[in-house]
């Protein structure tokens, strides 16, 4: 039954359900079923190396039983900081396996961050690179003796090494049952605008969300599809909507060695049939202006479905995209708290510019007022978007007054902007922390970029509000050029009057070569206003 305050299932793609069944079972459960179907099929491909689905599986049940052995019990945290590998892959699932909680870390943050984190998520093990021993505190922390694990050659004697625990033992360890309902992950969230919090995801969050997109995507068939991969699995995006998905649905998943490399990129797409390849909006970008693609060396024709993530995705360049492929490129929304996606939009059916699209199988959605806390606003109205759904958290870890504050009755506040038309596509303004007061008038940073983003000299754009002795606050763009080209604050300016109003209008810009970016593309507007604050 559709009601009419949720007019989005209308709009579905055919053979999308409006309610889904989930699986009773745990994430690695995905690979174990999948090892039994196809075992001899391979699972993970990075640059020369490759491993089988029954080897995969038989080697995370090794490191678990091992990690058993060496006294990780159930619901302890066990931290990975690796790139992109087979060995993240196989100490993921290994971790899950012995029944404890992964919080996956950046290995190229500092040690102060890094730290933070391992602090933050209360973390006894850490599974990491010979490059990142020095960056991690041995003792200190709360207290806790921090147990470090090294992938790679031996290098000291005094810490563990990763290649030991992929042996069979001796002894018999049973693997634990572990409940779907227990945490399974942790993510780190809030770093863009805050302190970030440690996001607790269960095995039936991740399970569900990778159902969802199972039967979101419904020109890919299980078995039959080659996933590429060059966004990080230590950021839930990649995890969730790359590896889980690929493993679930029994793909060959292809790693790219370096992140970022687009030529890289393109090269694996001349030697495999990529057909499903998640990324943010700037490397779909960079793949459009790479002019082995604009002179045709590059085939990119066996894609079927892209997802977009992270940060808008500019109509002008998914045309783009899609006009070099067979296949589809869609703008989702989510969020480390819902791990990892809420909306989408349509595969086959209407892609509404600048609409992160429709809600997912069984996620509900509220706009409530800016001003009276949990009041609803019409439709087309503005305001705070909640959403309700079987991917959404359990809560922060050690954060009861924060999840309360973010979770009420079982809604999750998610602190971003949102706007819903007649037909159930919602639209992101941006964040609440992120709103812009000139004069008093409200300015969203998504609606200015969006125009600026137009101008035929603008690769990549950033707006923020910063400090103004006359307006309280001002509009200030930052902007990547295209090659060859130059742009001046008053070449901007008359060029946004033909579609924003004038107090909305960047009254000053600064020209970057590069924009800082979260490890998915995410624009760190806060690390420009404390730089420009700062000069």
């Amino acid at each position: 039954m559709i009601s009419a305050r949720q007019p989005w299932l209308m709009h579905y793609d055919e053979g999308v359900p409006q309610q889904l069944e989930y699986p009773d079972f745990c994430i690695h459960d995905l690979l174990s079923n999948q090892s039994e179907r196809t075992p001899q099929k391979t699972a993970i491909v990075i640059g020369d190396r490759s491993i089988l689905y029954a080897d995969l599986d038989r080697l995370t049940n090794n490191f678990a039983r091992n990690l058993i052995s060496h006294g990780i019990k159930r619901g302890d945290v066990v931290g990975i900081c690796l790139a992109n590998s087979i060995e993240f892959v196989i100490s993921f699932f290994a971790v899950l396996k012995a029944g404890a909680i992964v919080a996956a870390m950046n290995p190229v943050f500092p040690s102060s961050e890094l730290n933070f984190q391992v602090e933050t998520s209360c973390a006894t093990v850490i599974i990491t690179s010979n490059s990142n021993v020095q960056d991690f505190k041995s003792e200190g922390i709360r207290g806790r003796k921090i147990k470090l694990i090294l992938v790679g050659d031996p290098i000291n004697k005094q810490y563990s090494h990763y290649e030991d625990f992929l042996c069979e033992l001796d002894t018999d360890i049973v693997l634990p049952e572990v409940n779907p309902s227990e945490p399974a992950v942790i993510q780190f969230s809030g770093g863009t605008t805050g302190v970030p919090k440690a996001a607790l995801g269960s095995h039936q969050n991740l399970v569900a969300n990778v159902t969802q997109f199972r039967h979101w995507l419904v020109n890919l068939e299980d078995g039959n599809e080659t996933f590429l991969l060059a966004i990080p699995l230590y950021h839930v995006y990649g995890l969730v909507l790359g590896l889980i998905l690929g493993i679930g649905m029994g793909g060959r998943i292809i790693f790219t060695e370096k992140q970022g490399n687009v030529t890289e990129i393109l090269e694996l797409f001349r030697k495999y049939p990529i057909s499903y390849f998640p990324a943010v909006p700037s490397l779909f970008n960079m793949i459009n202006q790479h002019p082995g693609v604009m002179n045709g060396d590059y085939s990119l024709a066996t894609v079927k479905a892209c997802i977009s993530g992270s940060a808008p995705l500019m109509e002008s360049v998914r045309l783009e995209f899609e006009k070099n492929t067979c296949g589809f490129l869609v703008e989702g929304y989510g969020l480390s708290e819902a791990p990892t996606a809420t909306h989408c939009n349509p595969i086959l059916g209407e892609k509404r510019s600048g609409s992160i699209g429709l809600p997912l199988p069984d996620v509900d959605c509220r706009i409530t007022s800016l001003t009276e806390d949990g009041l609803e606003v019409t439709q087309g109205e503005e305001g705070e978007l909640w959403v309700q759904g079987p991917q959404i958290m359990l809560g922060y870890l050690n954060e009861v007054i924060e999840t309360k504050k973010t979770m009420q009755d079982g809604w999750l506040r998610t602190g971003d902007i949102a706007r819903m038309d007649s037909d159930g596509y919602f639209y992101l303004s941006g964040r609440i922390k992120e709103l812009i007061k000139v004069h008093g008038m409200q300015v969203w940073p998504n609606e200015v970029e969006s125009v600026v983003s137009r101008h035929p000299s603008v690769l990549e754009c950033a707006v923020a509000g910063v400090p103004d002795q006359i307006r309280g606050e001002g509009v200030k763009a930052w902007v990547v050029l295209k090659p060859g080209h130059s742009l001046g604050l008053e070449e901007l300016r008359t060029f946004c009057l033909d579609y924003l109003v004038g107090y909305k209008i960047p009254t000053e810009l600064e020209i970057l070569e590069i924009l800082p970016k979260t490890p998915v593309g995410k624009i760190l507007r806060r690390v420009l206003v404390e730089e420009h604050n700062s000069q």
